[in-house]
């Protein structure tokens, strides 16, 4: 077995992908906060916003300084062009801990993945600092939540009398005979899931009031039904074992047409929001018994990356794409180029 050693000095593939995905993240978080914070009334809500913009800030300063160390260009990512703080107000203030919920859990998402495989002491260590403040982010809008009576928590089931064990394959078996019903981890991936495909479908409904481009219009109409016809599969398979399903939060949009963000941030945020999807999908399939909740997982997850393929394309063919770091193409070397 061989080991490729690494200059501790320079950025490895791994470190570079994922300090470029987090600093294009954070960019695109401090704008939609900073609009945010532009309406809002409620206290608690605002000082909540105030320390995810905080979070969005150190993030994009401590990526800089070691891309700086490390003579890797600094991203565009987003910028003040794409947030307008004058336009009217969007959004209701209740919908704003909905959408830290999202972006604490896009931020997770990035930062877990990333410290096992990252080795330079202070990528590793940032990635660290990044994971603990964003679990407190989301204790903070949790417990608003709870404390509003509004938090999409999944629902109680009975305690199990004593330990058992499997012993017949119809526990996977949902196609002839009887069907067991859900167990935990499978309503607690169907809850994540459509309180991702909930808080989006909000989202989006205010992006498309509020889109200049009828294609991107189109585009986001698209994932509008993208995410209402994965709402009604998954709290289909929860209304089969009479469960409940958690309520839409569409009535937290308000009725106003004036743009807050440029079409670019609208498309780039739905090719995010889907990607995160495209993981929560995969993660629920993964650990899901029953074969019919997995397939119903596995086509939600193909739904979404067929989208977030044509949002690229959108942004390709409007050159908003920034290019991640990637290897040398030495098929296309050539001298004196």
């Amino acid at each position: 077995m061989s080991f490729v050693k690494t200059d501790q000095s320079q950025l490895t593939a791994a470190e570079m992908g994922k300090l470029w995905a987090t600093y294009i993240g954070n960019t695109m978080g401090k704008c939609v906060l900073s609009y945010f914070l532009q309406h809002v009334n409620d206290k608690e809500i605002k000082e909540i916003l105030l320390y995810a913009q905080g979070l969005c800030e150190d993030y994009i300063q401590d990526i800089e300084a070691i891309f700086k160390q490390a003579d890797f260009p600094i991203p565009v990512g987003f910028t003040k062009d794409d947030v307008n703080l004058e336009a009217p107000r969007l959004f209701e203030d209740d919908f704003y801990l909905h959408y830290l919920q999202y972006l604490g859990k896009a931020g997770m998402s990035i930062y877990s993945v990333a410290i096992p495989l990252v080795t330079r002491k202070d990528v590793r260590d940032f990635f660290i600092k990044s994971l603990h403040d964003t679990s407190k982010l989301m204790v903070l809008v949790n417990d608003a939540l709870l404390s509003r009576n509004t938090l999409i928590n999944p629902p109680v089931i009975p305690s199990p009398e004593g330990v058992d064990f499997v012993t017949k394959q119809s526990f996977l078996n949902v196609f002839f005979g009887n069907v067991r019903p859900l167990h935990g981890l499978e309503i607690a991936h169907l809850y994540g899931n459509l309180n991702n495909d909930i808080t989006s479908k909000a989202i989006i409904t205010g992006f498309i009031q509020v889109a200049r481009s009828e294609e991107v219009r189109q585009y986001l109409e698209r994932g509008k039904n993208l995410n209402q016809k994965h709402i009604d599969l998954m709290s289909d398979k929860l209304s089969k074992d009479d469960l409940p399903s958690p309520s839409t939060i569409d009535h937290l949009v308000r009725s106003s047409t004036e743009p807050p963000f440029s079409d670019k941030l609208m498309v780039y945020h739905k090719i995010d929001m889907f990607s995160m999807k495209i993981r929560e999908y995969a993660n629920g399939a993964s650990l899901s018994g029953r074969k019919d909740v997995a397939a119903l997982f596995a086509k939600c997850q193909l739904d979404v990356t067929l989208y977030v393929e044509d949002g690229a394309n959108i942004m390709i063919d409007h050159g908003w794409m920034e290019q991640p770091p990637e290897a040398v193409d030495r098929d296309n070397l050539q001298a004196g180029h």
